[in-house]
């Protein structure tokens, strides 16, 4: 028995034979866990004097912290905008069925609805923690309504509304009320939206900037008032322009505040994004970019007619339109399908695509002290994946809660 019970009862599992994410980079190192957190094995070693109850031997796998989707719009026949009977028992069904993907934590995303819809859908999605049961939500993600008629994509035009004051009331006549949302995506043009933004961040929720037709000033305008995302980047927006790059040209602004990061969103599935942008915006500014899976209802269930809100969608092959249009409608794709893409196309490190998909987002809510990294004391919420970066195994608070 380790002699380091004076400090706690619960048993330590070390996990050996592996690589772990750390630092920015894979190294041959052991992985010790206590009570669901990372732990700091010199201090268990010389504080304590203890060691550990289980040895897990990984088999010369890579161990990266647990992925985390900041836009998931539904999966496996669950549509998150859509008021249901049983809502959270649909986002249950979702966050079990992803764990096999990687996926520790999430965004449920409601894309562009009537107010009644949020009325219903908002307050049936709490803030939990992952476990056996499934992946942990984050908070939610509202994609829209406040968003651009011409840049709307699959959002239903009639539920598109604009700010009549801004700042907190439209918010709250929209949405209800903001407990338990991360994240809200609008366009930043938008008569009054400033108001808006500048509400939104100082609550702690992250405003994106997507579905808009913004030139360059006006999307520094909002991360100048607090925006700090980008929604799908490139989808949905004003193409690059080198006169006026919109959007897209915050990946390199010179007047993004001080300490302050744009992060932005990708859908790196092979349908959204030619590899081309996609290594563009890499190679631009690597350190911002967060794989989004943008999955709907269709993930994970055959070709055919499917709901996105109060759109029909059709499944064609690895494709997702709006129905009797050639209008993309989100992905069908999984985040480690996202990550194994983005690595291939990108010729990026093992680690910046793993990075993408754990660090980044987790740094983009404000939640890299807990989550998205291996480091001492962070929850120990990771995947086991092989040289593949094929998923193998997943954890949450330091329990296997899927094997391949």
């Amino acid at each position: 028995m380790p002699s380091n019970k004076c400090v706690s009862d619960a048993p330590i599992t070390q996990f050996v034979n592996c690589r772990i994410l750390k630092n920015h980079r894979l190294q041959w190192e052991d992985l010790w866990v206590r009570e669901g957190k990372i732990l700091n094995p010199e201090k268990l070693f010389f504080d304590e004097e203890g060691f550990a109850d289980l040895k897990v031997d990984c088999g010369n796998k890579i161990i990266a912290p647990g992925f985390i989707d900041v836009q998931i719009n539904g999966g496996y026949g669950i549509d998150f905008s859509q008021a249901s009977g049983d809502i959270r028992r649909g986002v249950a069904q979702v966050a079990k069925k992803i764990l096999e993907h990687g996926v520790t934590s999430f965004c449920p995303t409601l894309v562009t609805s009537p107010p009644d819809i949020y009325h219903k859908v908002i307050p049936e999605l709490k803030v939990q923690d992952g476990g056996p049961e499934g992946a942990g939500v984050l908070g939610i993600h509202l994609e829209g309504p406040f968003i651009s008629e011409q840049k709307r994509g699959a959002h239903p035009p009639k539920f598109l509304r604009t700010f009549k004051a801004g700042g907190v009331a439209d918010l709250m006549e929209t949405y209800g009320h903001l407990d338990n949302v991360a994240m809200v995506t609008l366009a930043p043009e938008l008569a009054n939206s400033a108001a808006a933004i500048r509400e939104l961040s100082g609550r702690g929720i992250a405003v994106s900037l997507g579905h808009s037709m913004a030139d360059l000033s006006q999307a520094e305008e909002a991360v100048q008032n607090g925006a700090m995302f980008i929604t799908h980047l490139f989808n949905a927006m004003l193409p690059f322009h080198h006169r006026d790059p919109g959007i897209v040209g915050l990946l390199t602004s010179d007047r993004i505040p001080p300490g302050r990061m744009v992060y932005y969103g990708m859908i790196a599935d092979g349908i959204h994004t030619h590899p081309a942008a996609l290594r563009i915006a890499h190679r631009a500014h690597p350190a911002g970019l967060v794989l989004v899976t943008d999955a709907v209802t269709a993930m994970g269930l055959p070709p055919g007619q499917h709901t996105l809100g109060q759109q029909q969608i059709d499944i064609q092959g690895l494709h997702a339109y709006v129905a009797g249009t050639t209008t993309l409608s989100g992905s069908i794709a999984t985040m480690d399908m996202c990550v194994r893409h983005f690595r291939e196309v990108s010729g990026c490190t093992v680690e910046a695509a793993l990075e993408a998909a754990s660090l980044h987002p987790a740094q983009l809510l404000g939640i890299s002290h807990r989550k998205g990294t291996l480091e001492y004391g962070t929850d120990a919420d990771f995947v086991v994946l092989d040289d593949t970066l094929t998923v193998r195994e997943t954890y949450i608070a330091g329990q296997q809660v899927w094997r391949k």
